[in-house]
């Protein structure tokens, strides 16, 4: 089963091998059900919400659906060219899709039925970057051994500037939501960032060592005002938007000494179960819920001591430094995973510039995202719980459903009232009720 996508105001879309199916995001109710001409590898919703592609890699295969108009629906085939990868653009009415090799990205536009091309698209993590107002696009390139930065402006796809970056092998490029600076880290080989304006100006470099491995992970605040850089050597350091010099660095040692940093540890307790309110034999769902292993936290004493795993030296892609990182909504709160200690979420407090907190849980992280109204972190850690931390506190819950029910990983609504929970081959919604203001 393949997992949601990004699920937009009202409904909400997952498959099932070559079927889609369409679902009122507050009853689950079944309001269409599609059938594609082959597996489904991937689906996405257009911005509007109107319009929904599923792309079949293995046959080059794009299909369009209509919440609107069930009976329309579009088929994009690149034929020989194969596919790799397909995307909306901003406005919902183009679609990009980048053939096999990397040899082009084919924009189709579902309104004139135009098709645009894209040269020598570059074949990395991150290699396409649209502004959060969706004006402009960004592409990196690669050819002649060189790597470049092409933008675009997105309503009728012509080329505004073109430059190369002094990258030795680019990784990714991201915008910062204001649109205005571009950033561009090169390989994890080399240390290397760089940002560029809308006009192509190199801005400003940031290297912060050398002949070590580099950079894992960027995340621009929601005000566009830090840079956080996480890399293998466990830590994270902050630019600013000023003059793009280093304001702090966040360290992740094994052991916390700080008296004044709160660290909540999840412990197992043994389920209470009042025999007299249930009937026999209860359901499986009641069951899985009621005799599984509950959890709560618990505050240890500071200084407090992590799971530390040393990397396999001889392995490619060592599991060491800032794995994930992400700002609050607010951007309030920043929250960091180092890989050398699996088990431990780290929540900075960016006003302060210190650690706040840190959530150390019984399983390995495997993801976590932020409410997008509120600083309030949901987590999961391949077991049947999602954990939910705010300023107030912390909390385990234990998902009610059938069978063993692994959470790899969570998606909020926009709204933030409810969160969509994935294992490998299923998903369920977890509703939260909304505080009345007083």
């Amino acid at each position: 089963m393949h997992q949601p996508s990004r699920v937009p105001a009202c409904a909400q879309a997952s498959c099932v091998q070559y079927r889609l199916i369409i679902r009122d995001v507050n009853t689950l109710q079944i309001l269409q059900l599609y059938t594609c001409l082959d597996q489904i590898q991937y689906i996405e919703w257009s911005s509007d919400s109107l319009f929904i592609l599923c792309a079949m890699y293995k046959r080059g295969i794009v299909q369009v659906w209509s919440l609107e108009q069930p009976d329309w629906h579009c088929k994009i085939d690149e034929g020989s060219a194969g596919l790799v990868a397909s995307c909306w653009s901003p406005d919902g009415r183009h679609i990009l899709n980048t053939t096999e090799f990397h040899l082009r990205i084919t924009v189709w536009s579902l309104c004139t039925k135009s098709v645009s091309y894209i040269k020598y698209p570059k074949a990395c993590q991150q290699g396409i970057a649209f502004t959060k107002d969706g004006r402009y696009m960004a592409v990196a390139e690669r050819r002649d051994c060189k790597d470049f930065v092409s933008l675009f402006v997105c309503s009728n796809w012509q080329l505004l500037r073109h430059f190369d970056t002094e990258t030795q092998d680019l990784f990714g490029i991201e915008w910062a939501p204001n649109g205005c600076v571009l950033a561009v880290w090169d390989t994890c080989l080399e240390y290397k960032i760089l940002l560029y304006s809308l006009d192509g100006r190199l801005l400003s470099t940031y290297q912060a060592y050398e002949w070590s491995l580099g950079i894992k992970s960027i995340a621009w605040s929601p005000s566009s005002q830090f840079l956080a850089i996480g890399s293998y050597d466990e830590k994270v350091r902050i630019l600013n938007h000023v003059t793009w010099k280093k304001i702090t660095e966040f360290e992740h040692p094994a052991t916390v000494t700080n008296p004044k940093t709160i660290v909540y540890k999840e412990v197992e307790k043994s389920p209470s179960v009042e025999t007299e309110r249930f009937s026999f034999p209860p359901t499986r769902a009641l069951a899985s819920s009621v005799f599984s292993t509950q959890s709560k936290y618990d505050i240890s004493q500071v200084p407090a001591s992590f799971q530390y795993i040393k990397p396999v030296a001889d392995r490619a892609n060592p599991k060491m430094g800032i794995g994930m990182l992400a700002f609050s909504p607010d951007n309030c709160f920043l929250a960091t995973k180092n890989d050398n200690i699996p088990n431990a979420v780290w929540i900075w407090d960016i006003q302060k510039l210190k650690l706040s907190v840190v959530l150390e849980q019984l399983c390995a992280i495997q993801s976590f995202q932020w409410d997008p109204r509120q600083p309030r972190l949901a987590l999961c850690t391949g077991n049947s719980k999602v954990y939910l931390w705010s300023p107030a506190g912390c909390v385990s819950v234990q998902v009610p459903t059938e069978g063993d029910f692994q959470i790899v990983s969570l998606c909020w609504h926009p709204s933030g009232d409810s969160m969509a929970l994935l294992s490998k081959d299923n998903f369920c919604v977890c509703y939260l009720e909304r505080e009345e203001v007083k």
